[in-house]
């Protein structure tokens, strides 16, 4: 077989950068728990040492972590002072856990998939799911601190005054239900945004939903529960407003629920779908995004959905899938609404 030397080495340069961003995940992940980042941000340029003691970690250890940081550019080094610098944008995304583009939750996520690996191994030959409940801690706590960012930045703002008429629903009181709600953040930011209004957050998974209760009562937020259910039979009837937030891809019965939420949305009520974005061919997802969302897909969505017997829709399901979903659940108007590079924003109405 002959060998293409540049081609070679092409490809060898790629997998060299992954190499080096798949070891120091780990390293933003101390950087993160050990508030590294949240210390550069505030002292401004730093020695190892200074650093150090900022952090009451050891100098030794965050020199080394330093100098890792600084190779990959998530810092930058001046080597006429030996000091280290965390630039504006990078405080942005690696500090900032207001900032619609902060990242470290992903690196949580990351960390439960390689917890996960064994797991999947075996998953890949037997065919069968792993259910959500079924993988490390940190892919809760990691998936609500990567996710809440992005609906911070969007659910109020653009998402919710895209839809037909919802917005001034939920300024008026309406009655709503956040379906996979998790740890409750986009619940959350729609409490607080829509006072007059009442939430209800359901999840199948227990742990998810007593974080969420504790978190909404931290947030001082009363106009807000959150139940233990499943996407297929949680309870309550006459919903103006029922959303799913990055869930319905996972379901092991997708089209059951939206059967359900058919059943449980008043006649003129909405059915808004956030949902990974994708288009509706693979050619089309081969980019970097895509290749995100197929990891996370192939780790969590798939065997998710499988551990339910359920059709495995993926995380890059695409909108024809999703909207045949919906059709097969009973409504009859569906719509993308609005969009990001990584969500697709979809309506359904009766």
């Amino acid at each position: 077989m002959a060998i293409n030397q540049d081609k070679l080495n092409e490809f060898l340069g790629k997998a060299v950068g992954d190499i080096g961003a798949a070891m120091s995940a780990n390293l933003v992940l101390i950087g993160d728990r050990l508030g590294l980042y949240k210390g550069m941000a505030k002292m401004g340029p730093v020695t190892p040492a200074e650093l150090a003691k900022a952090t009451k970690t050891t100098e030794r250890y965050v020199r080394e972590w330093l100098s890792n940081q600084a190779a990959g550019g998530y810092v930058t080094y001046d080597a006429t002072t030996g000091r280290f610098v965390l630039p504006p944008e990078q405080a942005l995304a690696l500090a900032d856990e207001t900032s619609p583009c902060f990242l470290p939750g992903a690196f949580q996520v990351i960390a439960a998939t390689f917890m996960a690996e064994p797991k999947m191994e075996q998953r890949f030959r037997s065919g069968k799911g792993l259910g959500w409940a079924e993988h490390d801690y940190r892919l809760f706590e990691g998936t609500e601190r990567f996710f809440r960012p992005n609906y911070a930045g969007n659910l109020v703002n653009s998402w919710i005054p895209a839809l037909d008429g919802v917005e001034a629903k939920l300024k008026a009181g309406a009655k709503v239900a956040d379906v996979g709600c998790g740890f409750g953040s986009s619940t959350i930011l729609m409490a607080k945004a829509y006072p007059k209004s009442s939430f209800v957050g359901f999840d199948y998974h227990k742990p998810s939903i007593l974080a969420a209760r504790k978190r909404a009562k931290d947030a001082g937020v009363k106009n807000i529960t959150f139940t233990v259910a499943k996407s297929t039979d949680y309870p309550g009837t006459s919903y103006d407003f029922i959303a799913h937030f990055d869930c319905l891809h996972d379901m092991g019965d997708p089209v059951g629920a939206a059967r359900h939420v058919r059943e449980t949305l008043k006649k003129d009520g909405t059915w808004m779908i956030i949902e990974p974005f994708a288009n509706d061919k693979v050619e089309e997802n081969l980019n970097p995004i895509g290749r995100v969302f197929y990891a996370a897909s192939t780790m969590i969505c798939v065997p998710a959905s499988l551990a339910y017997k359920g059709p495995a829709l993926g995380a890059q399901a695409g909108e024809a899938s999703l909207r045949n979903v919906v059709t097969k659940g009973g409504f009859t108007r569906f719509r993308r609404a609005t969009q990001t590079p990584f969500n697709l924003v979809l309506e359904a109405r009766p």
